[in-house]
């Protein structure tokens, strides 16, 4: 086998969508997630030559609701919670088409801060040095 291994895919981000134990869990009391519009809108859009999506089962914390990660080149890994209104889905949806546009990764979408999410933290042994 030769490596580094290559994908014929030029792949700009990837949104991982949590749809696992509580998110997207109407029945529990939280807003559902949007997994067939999703799915319909990436491949209705051609998007997944250049953008991901992975819907997940569990992404955890499961204390905040409808959790997604987004991993461009950029700016790495960014975790956002409580998305709960459909415009959100679709504006992830807009700004993966423009990414697809650009062949590019951009910028997230500026409404995203509000839900930034920070599930990892440094250990008290370790902050405790600094």
């Amino acid at each position: 086998m030769l490596y580094p291994l290559e994908t014929k895919r030029t792949i700009f981000a990837q949104i991982f969508v949590c749809n696992g134990c509580c998110c997207g869990r109407t029945e529990k009391g939280n807003p559902a997630v949007p997994v067939d519009y999703l799915k319909a809108e990436f491949k209705a859009r051609k998007l997944i030559r250049n953008v991901q999506v992975t819907i997940s089962g569990c992404l955890g914390p499961c204390d905040v609701p409808n959790v997604v990660g987004i991993l461009t080149h950029t700016e790495g890994l960014r975790w956002f919670g409580n998305l709960t209104e459909h415009w959100q889905f679709e504006s992830l949806i807009e700004w993966a088409t423009k990414v697809k546009e650009a062949q590019a990764a951009l910028p997230l979408p500026q409404w995203l801060e509000a839900h930034a999410l920070t599930p990892m933290v440094e250990s008290m042994a370790n902050s405790a040095v600094a």
